[in-house]
C-alpha cells in the first residue's frame, strides 16, 4: 500500500531539502531492534542488509528518520567537489508503464500518468545536486552520528564534468571528491559511476578504462576504508567481467543498478520534464527489477567463478517485501530500495518482520 512518501514531489527540490521528510519519515516513531547485530557489511555489523540509495536521502534529517524506521544501511545523497544546482521542477513523476521496461520499451517514448499506484514506477530527474562541501561535509558527519547499533551510512560522491576539462582533470575532481568524502570521517564510501541525469556527462561507468584510472585515484585518497562502485545496467556480460576485474582491484562492493534511461514525454507527447538535456530521464521502481536482477545474477556468476572478493547490492524495483528475498536469492549481499522505501517508509520493518516469522 502507497502512504505519503517521505519525498515530496509536488514540490521543489530546494523545499524538500529545507522542509522535508515528510510522512511516516516525520512521525519521530523509533523502531526497536532487539538483540545483536550480526551480519558483516564491509567491516561494520548490522541487523539487516537492507537499506536507502542515495537518491532520496538529501541531507542529515533523512538519514536520521531512515534510521529510526528500521534501514539499517543508509546513503547520503551524492555530493560533489563544488557547489552543482538541481534541475528545475518537477524532478519525479509517475510512469504509465505497463509490466517490465526492456531495453527495447526503454529506446521508445514513455508517457506519464496523474496518480502514483502499484506496482509503483516513476522517472526522476535531479542532476545529482550538491550543496557547498563546507555545507555538506558539516551536515554529513551530523548524518552518521544518528546511526544506532547495527546501523552504518555511506557517503556518496562524484566527480563534475566540465567545458574544455581534460581527462586528467576530470579523475582528478573525483579524486578531490574522495578526499573532502574522507575528512568527513565516513566508515564506508560509494562513487556514483552511473546517473543518467547529467546530460552530456554520460554514464562514467560504460567507459572502463576512465573508471579503473578513477577507483585507483580514489583509492589513493581514501586508504583502506571501503569503497561500493554504483553502475548502470550493462548490456554485455563482457563489459560486467571487466569491471569486476577493476572493481576487485580497487573497491570493495558493486552496486547495481541505477536507474533505465528513456525518453518521457505527457499525454501531448511533449517533452514531460522542462529544460535541456532532459528528454531522457532515469525510470526507477517496479519497471526495473528485472535489469538489477539480471546483474546481480551475473555478477555473483563472475565473482564465484574468478574467486573474486567483492560483495554485491542489489538495487532496483524493490517495491515489496518479496522483492529483498528475490535479490537476496539472486545472489545479493545487501539490498536496497529507493521507490518503494519512498512510498513505504516501513519497508524495513516488514522485512525485518517477515524473517523472524
Amino acid at each position: 500500500m502507497l502512504t505519503t512518501p517521505f519525498y515530496d514531489p509536488t514540490i521543489s527540490y530546494e523545499d524538500n531539502y529545507e522542509k522535508g521528510p515528510f510522512g511516516a519519515f516525520a512521525d519521530g516513531k523509533v523502531y526497536k531492534q532487539k538483540g545483536a547485530p550480526k551480519v558483516d557489511f564491509l567491516k561494520q555489523k548490522v541487523f539487516l542488509p537492507f537499506g536507502i540509495p542515495a537518491g532520496p536521502i538529501l541531507n542529515s534529517r533523512y538519514v536520521k528518520s531512515a534510521f529510526e524506521k528500521g534501514f539499517d544501511i543508509v546513503v547520503y545523497k551524492t555530493v560533489r567537489s563544488g557547489f552543482y544546482p538541481c534541475h528545475p521542477y518537477p524532478n519525479v513523476v509517475p510512469i504509465n508503464l505497463s509490466g517490465s521496461l526492456t531495453i527495447k520499451k526503454a529506446s521508445g517514448k514513455l508517457k506519464t500518468k496523474k496518480n502514483y499506484s502499484e506496482p509503483l514506477s516513476i522517472t526522476n530527474s535531479f542532476g545529482v545536486p550538491s550543496k557547498d562541501p563546507y555545507f555538506w561535509q558539516a551536515d554529513a558527519k551530523r548524518a552518521m552520528n544518528y546511526a544506532g547499533l547495527g546501523q552504518v551510512m555511506v557517503l556518496s560522491f562524484m566527480g563534475t564534468v566540465m567545458k574544455y576539462q581534460t581527462e586528467k582533470e576530470f579523475i582528478d575532481d573525483f579524486a578531490r571528491a574522495a578526499q573532502m568524502s574522507y575528512e568527513t570521517g565516513a566508515k564506508i564510501f560509494e562513487v556514483n559511476l552511473s546517473c543518467p541525469n547529467v546530460g552530456n556527462e554520460g554514464l562514467v561507468c560504460y567507459n572502463l578504462s576512465i573508471t579503473a584510472k578513477v577507483l585507483k585515484a580514489i583509492r589513493n585518497k581514501i586508504g583502506n576504508r571501503p569503497l561500493v562502485v554504483k553502475v548502470g545496467y550493462y548490456k554485455e556480460t563482457s563489459d560486467l567481467e571487466k569491471l569486476s576485474e577493476i572493481v576487485n582491484a580497487y573497491a570493495n562492493d558493486i552496486a547495481g543498478i541505477n536507474t533505465i534511461p528513456a525518453e518521457v514525454v505527457n499525454a501531448k507527447g511533449e517533452q514531460a520534464l522542462p529544460g535541456p538535456n532532459r528528454l531522457k530521464s532515469g525510470v526507477c521502481g517496479h519497471a526495473i527489477k528485472w535489469a538489477g536482477l539480471e546483474t546481480v545474477n551475473k555478477l555473483r556468476e563472475i565473482r564465484d567463478r574468478r574467486n573474486f572478493k567483492f560483495t554485491i547490492t542489489g538495487v532496483g524495483g524493490v517495491t515489496v517485501t518479496k522483492d529483498y528475498f528475490e535479490y537476496k536469492k539472486a545472489g545479493a549481499d545487501v539490498v536496497m530500495s529507493a521507490t518503494g522505501a519512498m512510498w513505504n517508509p516501513l519497508l524495513a520493518q516488514a522485512i525485518k518482520s517477515k524473517i523472524k516469522k
